[in-house]
């Protein structure tokens, strides 16, 4: 998941580069959402590990 929230932020900045502004808003705006995904299910996964041992 992390890998498509940088891969997203790849294409933001080429869209914004090239002057797609609207594609870079778009994309920059999934990156922010994956990234905030990933790290929620990363604290989740740290707090169940630790409720295993």
């Amino acid at each position: 998941m992390l890998y498509y929230a940088l891969v997203f932020l790849v294409i933001a900045v080429v869209a914004a580069a090239l002057g797609f502004g609207g594609i870079a808003g778009t994309s920059a705006e999934f990156a922010k959402i994956l990234f905030f995904v990933f790290l929620v299910l990363f604290v989740v996964s740290l707090v169940a590990g630790r409720a295993m041992l």
